[in-house]
């Protein structure tokens, strides 16, 4: 199935003019409660999936908890996993009913990150050959690598507890 989508027609589009108004109501806590029509294709007793209504391509499902929740800094991590979980069955579908021949999960934290929607998602957008998406343009320098991996190594080593392997203290 070759299916065509062009990607650029989005940076027409400021990302402020494209967010929500962060005062106005939550419209996925809108879809969840049944007050506004969502294309939904399943359901757990957290989570909701349905069709996003700009799809990337063919299939392109968002995963949210039902549960509000602003982003990835504020989800707990039961909701996270449920969401990993739901997403992780509905690529499998898409696999199947839409012969996807392989799957990007995506989410956006944050205006910078071009989030637009400030409850808690996950793109389940299914890839077909052909379908020209770049999804890691390649902008960083990489001769940057051992600075970043520093700075990283440092801030995980504060933020996560020991698990208590010999490769949890390696550097």
């Amino acid at each position: 199935m070759a299916l065509s989508f062009d990607p650029r027609w989005l940076s027409r589009y400021s990302t402020q003019d494209l967010a929500e108004d962060p005062q106005s109501p939550c419209v996925f806590c809108a879809i969840v409660n049944g007050e506004v029509e969502g294309h939904v294709i399943a359901e757990t007793p957290d989570t909701l999936c349905f069709l996003d209504h700009l799809p990337a391509t063919y299939g392109h499902t968002l995963v949210i908890p039902k549960q509000h929740c602003q982003d990835l800094f504020d989800i707990s991590d039961e909701s996270f996993q449920a969401v990993m979980a739901t997403a992780k069955q509905v690529a499998n579908a898409l696999r199947v009913s839409c012969s996807a021949a392989g799957v990007n999960l995506v989410h956006a934290s944050g205006l910078a990150a071009h989030q637009t929607v400030f409850h808690f998602h996950m793109h389940v957008v299914p890839r077909y050959d052909g379908d020209s998406i770049v999804v890691f343009p390649r902008l960083a320098d990489p001769a940057r690598k051992d600075e970043v991996a520093q700075r990283l190594r440092a801030a995980l080593r504060e933020e996560l507890p020991p698990t208590g392997t010999a490769e949890s203290s390696a550097p």
